[in-house]
């Protein structure tokens, strides 16, 4: 059976990304308390269901501590399982809130320790809400939809969809540094360094991904020694995250309009991987 489990802060699209995996014929259950996934993935397995997405998330933290043993016995199984974790930069889930005007989830739980006549604010149910769930994001497929539109979150739930893992999934991304960091980045390499582009009249509406920037950055001996460095670099490490376990390594590109340097990095680093690694591209700011 393929297993995608969901989880993140509340706000960041959880319910975007079980929805795109319904409509991809996964039979979906929201919010379900990790004590009961085992009993639910084998009540399916006897039903013949191939394909499950579960939602997870800090609304049941008082059994989150088993959700790690039962995705290990899970896989023990011979059941591929991926976990996706959704996050969001603080000030964006706020805006969310504001705008559907909709309460946090943990602002109606009574946690341990807690006033019962000493409600939270939103900031605090965010900052408890990142603590609950620390533990399963180092181990998930991070995507921070800060900023990003409901239609490319779609878009990247529909790429990780189609990916049969054996090993670990390489997720390349460029950003652009004046919009911020992506907080799902796991290696971070800034090419600002390198002649930009964007000073070329005739380059300045084009990308990364267009000929004749290509063929400005690949007259550039930095750009190729840098490249070349990357590349390298990520070679010498890619056997010890394989071996850490992971199933995703996600590698951002940043430059500072995230249009010309970073794209065009990350489409050259992809197709350098791509014949030996599963490698899914991303470019935030393009996109």
């Amino acid at each position: 059976m393929r297993i995608f489990l969901i989880s993140g802060i509340s706000g960041s699209g959880k319910s975007v990304a079980l929805n795109v995996l319904e409509d991809a014929g996964f039979y979906c259950v929201d919010n379900l308390p990790p004590s009961l996934l085992l009993q639910l993935i084998d009540t399916l397995a006897r039903d013949g269901i191939d394909n499950v997405a579960v939602a997870i998330d800090a609304r049941s933290s008082s059994s989150m501590g088993g959700l790690i043993n039962s995705m290990h016995l899970l896989k023990s199984r011979g059941h591929q399982l991926d976990l996706l974790f959704l996050t969001a930069k603080t000030d964006s889930l706020i805006a969310r809130f504001s705008e559907t005007r909709r309460s946090h989830p943990l602002s109606h739980r009574l946690l341990p320790g807690q006033n019962p006549n000493d409600p939270r604010t939103l900031i605090e149910c965010i900052h408890i809400e990142r603590k609950l769930l620390s533990d399963i994001e180092v181990l998930a497929a991070v995507i921070d939809t800060s900023g990003l539109k409901a239609n490319q979150l779609r878009i990247w739930i529909k790429d990780l969809v189609k990916i049969e893992r054996s090993s670990i999934t390489i997720l390349f991304e460029s950003f652009a540094f004046k919009v911020g960091v992506p907080l799902n980045a796991d290696l971070v390499f800034d090419v600002r360094t390198i002649p930009n582009p964007h000073y070329d009249v005739n380059l300045r509406p084009l990308t990364g991904k267009d000929l004749p920037v290509k063929l400005f950055l690949e007259d550039q001996e930095e750009a190729q020694e840098m490249l070349g460095d990357i590349s390298s670099f990520i070679e010498k490490w890619l056997p010890s995250f394989k071996y850490d376990n992971r199933s995703y390594l996600t590698i951002c590109i940043g430059c500072t309009g995230g249009q010309h340097r970073s794209v065009y990095f990350v489409e050259q680093l992809a197709e350098r991987f791509k014949a030996t690694e599963q490698v899914i591209i991303r470019h935030r700011e393009i996109q």
